[in-house]
């Protein structure tokens, strides 16, 4: 099965440059996400981590 893959994705012109391009996005998305963790201001950080024991804005059904 995977040597009809491989021989099957060898066939298309031009494909070689999709894996170049998902590593770029992969390693660009976590040094945005690592970027944004050390530079959030810590009161933000503080009131979301609360957000889930607020019991005052749950609603009632």
């Amino acid at each position: 099965m995977l040597k009809f893959v491989k021989n099957h994705m060898e066939s298309i012109t031009g494909i070689e440059i999709y894996p170049i391009i998902s590593l770029l996005i992969f390693f660009i998305f976590f040094v945005v996400l690592f970027w944004w963790v050390f530079t959030a201001k810590k009161d933000y950080i503080k009131t979301v981590s609360n957000i889930p024991l607020d019991n005052q804005n749950q609603t009632e059904l």
